[in-house]
């Protein structure tokens, strides 16, 4: 009788060690939310402050097994026209590892030129990364995404093929396609370096019905970041688009070029402090005599300090400020209390 209970228990043991291996679908909501106060420094100003949601986004993972998984997310923001707010499907991505050095995205994934320097600046939620806010570039478009892994993590490639219209809208009428990818380098010890570039075609119909291609939109980027882990941060940006007013609309021998610097030091798991300063220049055109983005030209200052009560939840109390290059123009001053929670 023993042996028969010692041998049932063993067998039992066996079976649920052997089930522990088995992977079980399943998936997990997602939601995140940008909500802040701010106060205009400007006596000038109509409205002194107001409170204001940027950004909500709500979303689902689901993992078919360990190497396939699917991610669909609604970006739910303000627009200028009909309601205060509009909602955008921003992913539907399949991500598939093929291999541990290879995984393909498939859909409307999310894109490469921004996503590495924003998790590095780490305040998205106050403010965009440099790229994001001139528009170098969609955090998101339709197309498939190929992420190679080399030396444990410390050299990554991606290489994309897309769209090139950003997530709110769908392909060309001419089915110009946007190709680029980037390189992450990590080998020395706290400090990681990234090179990016993209290109793409556009094609315009004139008023005489001829359709005539211009000059293709480019964007390359170098990033520089140094951390100190759990402490110290710092990074540097200079990006260039050529060819165009934004990533979407080609314009010939119109430039945006412009750097990023930011830094944070963390006092303990719940206290930072940080600081950013930007600038945005443009180049002139023929015999112009301002540059042909005078009037948007600038540097931006922020600082401030960030407090983090629970695991999810951020409050960031700061400065934010923009100045033109335009002496002329008024220069803008806020106060901001910002908010992210998620889960």
């Amino acid at each position: 009788m023993r042996k028969i209970l010692f041998f049932s228990v063993a067998f039992f043991l066996f079976l649920n060690a052997n089930a522990q291996d088995i992977f079980q679908p399943n998936g997990k909501v997602q939601a995140k939310v940008y909500f802040n106060y701010h106060y205009n420094l400007n006596k000038s100003a109509t409205q002194p402050g107001s409170f204001n949601i940027k950004r909500a986004y709500f979303g689902y993972k689901y993992f078919f097994s360990k190497k396939l998984s699917a991610t669909v997310t609604l970006d739910v923001g303000q627009n200028s026209g009909g309601s205060a707010f509009t909602y955008y499907l921003k992913k539907a991505a399949l991500d598939w590892k093929l291999t541990s050095a290879l995984k393909l995205s498939i859909g409307l994934i999310g894109m490469q030129e921004f996503n590495h320097q924003e998790g590095f600046w780490g305040y998205r939620y106050l403010y965009k990364s440099f790229m994001d806010e001139h528009g170098y570039g969609s955090s998101a478009d339709l197309g498939v995404n190929a992420h190679l892994t080399f030396l444990k993590n410390k050299l990554n490639f991606n290489i994309f093929i897309a769209n090139g219209e950003g997530y709110k809208h769908l392909q060309d009428n001419y089915g110009k396609y946007k190709v680029g990818g980037n390189v992450i380098v990590k080998l020395v010890k706290n400090l990681e370096f990234k090179f990016y570039y993209d290109t793409k075609g556009f094609a315009y119909k004139r008023n005489n019905g001829n359709i005539v291609d211009t000059s293709s939109v480019s964007v390359y980027a170098f990033f520089l970041g140094y951390k100190i882990k759990s402490k110290f941060r710092i990074g540097a940006e200079y990006n260039v688009l050529l060819n165009g007013e934004k990533y979407s609309h080609a314009a010939s021998d119109h430039n945006l070029k412009g750097v990023s610097f930011y830094s944070t030091y963390t006092i303990n798991n719940k206290f930072e402090l940080f600081g950013r300063y930007d600038n945005l220049a443009s180049n002139k055109i023929a015999s112009a005599i301002n540059p042909w983005n005078y009037n948007k030209d600038g540097s931006a200052i922020i600082f401030g300090g960030q407090y983090s009560p629970v695991k999810g939840v951020k409050i960031a109390l700061n400065y934010q400020g923009w100045i033109y290059s335009d002496p002329t123009a008024t220069s803008k001053s806020f106060i901001y209390m910002n908010f992210q929670y998620k889960f």
